[in-house]
Protein backbone atom coordinates (compact mmCIF):
# COMPACT_ATOMS: atom_id res chain seq x y z
CA UNK A 1 0.00 0.00 0.00
CA UNK A 2 1.83 3.70 -1.14
CA UNK A 3 1.13 6.25 1.60
CA UNK A 4 1.65 9.93 0.88
CA UNK A 5 4.67 11.64 2.42
CA UNK A 6 3.00 12.83 5.65
CA UNK A 7 1.40 9.93 6.35
CA UNK A 8 4.36 7.86 6.17
CA UNK A 9 6.03 10.23 8.12
CA UNK A 10 3.66 9.80 10.95
CA UNK A 11 3.93 6.38 10.95
CA UNK A 12 7.62 6.75 10.87
CA UNK A 13 7.99 8.40 14.38
CA UNK A 14 5.66 6.69 16.13
CA UNK A 15 7.65 3.10 14.68
CA UNK A 16 10.96 4.75 16.12
CA UNK A 17 9.27 5.78 19.24
CA UNK A 18 7.86 2.27 19.59
CA UNK A 19 11.16 0.85 18.64
CA UNK A 20 14.17 3.42 19.05
CA UNK A 21 16.63 0.28 18.17
CA UNK A 22 15.21 -0.17 14.21
CA UNK A 23 17.27 0.43 12.04
CA UNK A 24 16.96 2.34 8.37
CA UNK A 25 17.30 -0.30 6.37
CA UNK A 26 14.24 -2.42 8.51
CA UNK A 27 12.30 1.04 8.09
CA UNK A 28 13.11 1.39 4.66
CA UNK A 29 11.52 -2.41 4.31
CA UNK A 30 8.79 -1.90 6.58
CA UNK A 31 7.94 1.18 4.26
CA UNK A 32 8.71 -0.06 0.91
CA UNK A 33 10.53 2.75 -0.03
CA UNK A 34 14.57 3.68 -0.32
CA UNK A 35 17.00 4.00 2.67
CA UNK A 36 17.22 7.58 1.37
CA UNK A 37 14.01 8.37 1.52
CA UNK A 38 13.80 7.55 5.34
CA UNK A 39 17.51 9.18 5.89
CA UNK A 40 15.78 12.72 4.40
CA UNK A 41 12.52 11.89 6.13
CA UNK A 42 14.22 11.70 9.42
CA UNK A 43 16.09 14.61 8.88
CA UNK A 44 12.91 16.27 7.78
CA UNK A 45 11.48 15.19 11.03
CA UNK A 46 14.77 15.75 12.68
CA UNK A 47 14.94 12.30 14.07
CA UNK A 48 18.59 11.35 15.09
CA UNK A 49 20.25 8.43 13.43
CA UNK A 50 20.02 5.17 14.65
CA UNK A 51 23.45 5.45 17.02
CA UNK A 52 22.23 9.01 18.22
CA UNK A 53 19.09 7.23 19.43
CA UNK A 54 20.89 4.44 20.90
CA UNK A 55 23.21 6.73 22.94
CA UNK A 56 20.35 9.49 23.40
CA UNK A 57 18.06 5.89 25.35
CA UNK A 58 21.30 4.79 27.08
CA UNK A 59 21.83 7.86 28.93
CA UNK A 60 18.23 8.69 30.10
CA UNK A 61 18.00 5.24 31.20
CA UNK A 62 21.23 4.10 32.79
CA UNK A 63 20.48 6.36 36.05
CA UNK A 64 22.00 3.89 37.85
CA UNK A 65 25.58 2.27 37.88
CA UNK A 66 26.27 -1.19 37.17
CA UNK A 67 27.83 -2.86 40.19
CA UNK A 68 29.41 -6.16 39.29
CA UNK A 69 31.73 -4.92 36.35
CA UNK A 70 33.25 -2.18 34.73
CA UNK A 71 30.96 -1.16 31.91
CA UNK A 72 33.33 -1.08 29.32
CA UNK A 73 33.74 -5.03 30.06
CA UNK A 74 30.50 -5.46 29.11
CA UNK A 75 30.13 -7.26 25.53
CA UNK A 76 27.69 -4.67 23.87
CA UNK A 77 25.99 -1.44 24.83
CA UNK A 78 23.66 -1.77 27.55
CA UNK A 79 20.85 0.97 26.27
CA UNK A 80 18.43 -0.30 29.47
CA UNK A 81 19.15 -1.32 33.02
CA UNK A 82 16.95 -1.66 36.07
CA UNK A 83 19.43 -3.46 38.76
CA UNK A 84 17.94 -6.73 39.98
CA UNK A 85 14.99 -6.46 37.67
CA UNK A 86 15.94 -6.12 33.51
CA UNK A 87 18.32 -5.06 31.35
CA UNK A 88 18.96 -4.62 27.32
CA UNK A 89 22.03 -4.42 25.44
CA UNK A 90 22.91 -4.36 21.83
CA UNK A 91 25.80 -5.65 20.14
CA UNK A 92 26.76 -5.50 16.29
CA UNK A 93 28.39 -8.23 14.78
CA UNK A 94 31.25 -7.39 12.54
CA UNK A 95 33.47 -9.21 10.54
CA UNK A 96 36.60 -9.78 13.57
CA UNK A 97 33.13 -11.50 15.50
CA UNK A 98 32.27 -14.59 12.52
CA UNK A 99 34.26 -17.27 10.98
CA UNK A 100 35.60 -15.79 7.62
CA UNK A 101 34.66 -18.91 5.84
CA UNK A 102 30.84 -18.72 6.01
CA UNK A 103 30.33 -15.31 8.06
CA UNK A 104 28.94 -16.50 10.73
CA UNK A 105 28.85 -15.35 14.34
CA UNK A 106 30.70 -17.25 16.42
CA UNK A 107 28.55 -18.77 19.62
CA UNK A 108 30.94 -17.19 22.36
CA UNK A 109 29.82 -13.33 21.51
CA UNK A 110 26.44 -14.26 21.64
CA UNK A 111 27.09 -16.16 24.66
CA UNK A 112 29.61 -13.31 26.38
CA UNK A 113 26.78 -10.66 25.15
CA UNK A 114 24.04 -12.49 27.40
CA UNK A 115 26.44 -13.75 30.17
CA UNK A 116 28.09 -9.78 30.84
CA UNK A 117 23.91 -8.66 30.72
CA UNK A 118 23.15 -11.34 33.11
CA UNK A 119 26.26 -9.58 35.27
CA UNK A 120 25.36 -6.19 34.83
CA UNK A 121 21.68 -6.75 36.15
CA UNK A 122 22.86 -7.94 39.68
CA UNK A 123 22.89 -5.31 42.14
CA UNK A 124 25.94 -6.32 43.80
CA UNK A 125 29.79 -5.80 43.72
CA UNK A 126 30.45 -9.48 42.80
CA UNK A 127 28.37 -11.68 40.88
CA UNK A 128 29.16 -14.56 38.77
CA UNK A 129 28.13 -17.18 36.44
CA UNK A 130 27.47 -20.59 38.71
CA UNK A 131 25.69 -22.47 35.88
CA UNK A 132 24.16 -21.40 32.52
CA UNK A 133 21.39 -23.47 30.14
CA UNK A 134 21.56 -21.81 26.81
CA UNK A 135 20.47 -22.68 23.69
CA UNK A 136 20.92 -21.63 19.92
CA UNK A 137 17.96 -20.84 17.49
CA UNK A 138 19.51 -20.17 14.29
CA UNK A 139 23.00 -18.56 13.06
CA UNK A 140 23.20 -15.06 13.67
CA UNK A 141 25.90 -13.21 10.39
CA UNK A 142 28.21 -10.50 10.16
CA UNK A 143 26.22 -7.13 9.69
CA UNK A 144 22.93 -8.32 12.22
CA UNK A 145 22.42 -6.46 14.81
CA UNK A 146 21.80 -8.70 18.28
CA UNK A 147 19.15 -7.31 21.23
CA UNK A 148 19.91 -9.13 24.31
CA UNK A 149 17.17 -8.92 26.84
CA UNK A 150 17.82 -10.00 30.42
CA UNK A 151 15.22 -10.74 33.31
CA UNK A 152 15.67 -11.60 37.12
CA UNK A 153 13.46 -14.35 37.09
CA UNK A 154 14.22 -15.85 40.76
CA UNK A 155 16.41 -14.59 44.11
CA UNK A 156 17.04 -18.11 46.02
CA UNK A 157 17.92 -16.62 48.95
CA UNK A 158 19.41 -20.01 50.46
CA UNK A 159 21.02 -20.92 47.55
CA UNK A 160 22.60 -17.46 47.16
CA UNK A 161 21.49 -17.23 43.88
CA UNK A 162 19.96 -15.16 41.70
CA UNK A 163 18.70 -16.57 38.14
CA UNK A 164 18.46 -14.13 35.13
CA UNK A 165 16.62 -15.21 31.77
CA UNK A 166 18.35 -13.48 29.00
CA UNK A 167 16.93 -13.54 25.08
CA UNK A 168 18.96 -12.39 21.98
CA UNK A 169 16.71 -11.25 19.16
CA UNK A 170 17.83 -10.00 16.06
CA UNK A 171 15.10 -8.25 14.84
CA UNK A 172 11.81 -9.79 15.62
CA UNK A 173 13.29 -13.22 15.59
CA UNK A 174 14.95 -15.03 18.99
CA UNK A 175 18.24 -16.26 17.93
CA UNK A 176 19.45 -17.07 21.75
CA UNK A 177 18.24 -18.00 24.69
CA UNK A 178 19.67 -18.58 28.09
CA UNK A 179 19.09 -19.31 31.75
CA UNK A 180 22.15 -17.99 34.32
CA UNK A 181 22.52 -19.25 37.90
CA UNK A 182 24.28 -16.14 39.46
CA UNK A 183 26.06 -15.82 42.76
CA UNK A 184 25.94 -12.94 44.89
CA UNK A 185 28.69 -11.92 46.92
CA UNK A 186 26.81 -9.70 49.35
CA UNK A 187 24.45 -12.90 50.25
CA UNK A 188 27.23 -14.73 51.60
CA UNK A 189 28.44 -11.71 53.69
CA UNK A 190 26.37 -12.34 56.61
CA UNK A 191 27.01 -16.06 56.97
CA UNK A 192 30.72 -15.00 57.58
CA UNK A 193 30.57 -12.93 60.60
Amino acid sequence: MKRNKKERQLLLQETILENPFITDEELADRFTVSIQTIRLDRLELSIPELRERIKHVAEKQLDKEVRSLPIDEIIGEIVDLVLDESAISIFDVKEEHVFKRNQIARGHHLFAQANSLAVAVINDELALTAKANIHFTRQVKVGERLIAKAKVTSVEKVKERTIVEVNSFVGNELVFSGEFHMFRSSRTEHYNE
